[in-house]
């Protein structure tokens, strides 16, 4: 099947539940985000900054793009300027640092607290109680320009649908407390990025709104070696 077809499939799934794709693009070549643009598609995701920061300057401008990957407050400043949204926020100092940058750029951008949802070690996140106290904290409210739409999540890498099922609906049930508490009078609080192509279904059964499909898309990814890059992320 072709790009086209695949993202026909998905869309009609994800999307008529009102759930927006996020097609991962990692180390996918610009043509072959092309062909998923030309199918359709506005909103792609990127795990390293120097990849992102390469495609986003050859590539249609109105695409959508998403750091989903682990973010490093030095690589901030290369994504300020255009980025739609950033998945994996899981520090105050982090949220600092990309506050500056936007502000040099004169945007506000949208963000995602990372919450630690796996039963693994190898995942980033803020628990329960460290998001709390970071909404909490001072030096968050008086950040001007980044805003807070909402939490991201990342499963644990288990055939345990079961297990799967209760760490997204644990993101959820602390997704609507938070939204309670600190984000009432916010409509944009209102995104829950988990699920990938693995889990997306459970994902969306648990009250995700956006998932992350890469491989199922495009096929198997070509690897690529960041290592003597400056912003490899």
């Amino acid at each position: 099947m072709s790009i086209a077809d695949n993202l026909k499939l998905y869309k009609n799934e994800v999307e008529s539940s009102g759930v927006t794709l996020i097609a991962v693009s990692k180390t996918q070549p610009n043509e072959t985000i092309l062909e998923a643009y030309n199918a359709g598609q506005r909103v792609f995701g990127e795990n390293h900054v120097q990849e992102m920061v390469d495609k986003q300057a050859e590539l249609p401008k109105d695409i959508e793009w998403h750091l989903i990957g682990h973010l490093q407050s030095n690589k901030v400043k290369y994504i300020a300027p255009f980025v739609t949204l950033i998945h994996g926020v899981d520090s105050l100092k982090l949220l600092v640092e990309i506050n500056k940058q936007a502000a040099k750029n004169k945007r506000i951008i949208d963000c995602l607290l990372q919450v630690y949802i796996a039963d693994e070690d190898t995942k980033f996140g803020l628990d329960f109680d460290e998001i709390i106290e970071l909404l909490r904290a001072e030096e968050f409210q008086e950040l001007k320009n980044i805003r807070i739409v909402g939490l991201m999540g990342i499963a644990t890498n288990t055939k345990n649908e079961k297990q799967i099922a209760v760490e997204f609906k644990e993101l959820k049930v602390l997704f609507d407390g938070i939204k309670v508490s600190f984000f009432r009078k916010e409509p944009s609080f209102k995104e829950i990025s988990t699920g990938m192509s693995a889990d997306y279904k459970i994902a969306i059964e648990q009250g995700s709104t956006m998932v992350r499909i890469g491989s199922s898309i495009f096929g198997k990814r070509t690897i690529k070696h960041f290592k003597n890059d400056p912003l490899a992320n």
